[in-house]
């Protein structure tokens, strides 16, 4: 009874790690309340379910058609004396300073985890943000893992008590 259980998790949790309205944490909060399945069989099936949809973004981003090619083209010079222009440039600037530090393995798994276990920074955005840089798959996958992993056993936990 346990395995479609699971299965229907990780199907959720695959589908709402790549369309944002489909909220995980809602399903599993809602499953905890009714007792209609097992709350912790259906935590840790939307936790793989999610690692599997953000490894699947994360790899979509890294292995996009024509990124290696982009890769070393110089962006375009900006006028640094119109506001558009200094806007342009602070956006280049953060994105570089952001894919510097999911590159560093001081920062990238840290961050991994704690969007993945808090949401801040949202994990949407830091799947595209890793995709980019030069993180390892694995250990953005385990990250992620872990972090969702926590998230919705401590969730579901939490709701089944009452």
């Amino acid at each position: 009874m346990w395995l479609w259980q699971l299965v229907l998790a990780v199907g959720f949790g695959i589908g709402s790690a790549v369309v944002p309205f489909l909220n995980a944490e809602a399903y599993v909060l809602a499953l905890g309340a009714t007792h209609a399945l097992d709350p912790v069989v259906a935590a840790i099936g939307v936790s793989v379910g999610q690692t599997l949809g953000k490894v699947a973004m994360f790899l979509a981003v890294r292995y996009r058609p024509g990124y290696a090619a982009r890769k070393s083209k110089e962006p375009k010079a900006v006028d640094l004396d119109t506001r558009w222009g200094r806007f342009v440039q602070r956006n280049r600037d953060l994105s570089k300073r952001l894919l510097d530090a999911m590159s560093d393995s001081r920062w990238g798994v840290p961050v991994t985890l704690l969007s993945a276990f808090v949401g801040i920074p949202p994990l949407y955005g830091v799947a595209l943000i890793g995709g980019a840089s030069r993180m390892r798959t694995v250990v953005f996958g385990l990250s992620v893992l872990a972090g969702r992993g926590a998230r919705f056993v401590l969730l579901a936990l939490g709701v089944s008590v009452f």
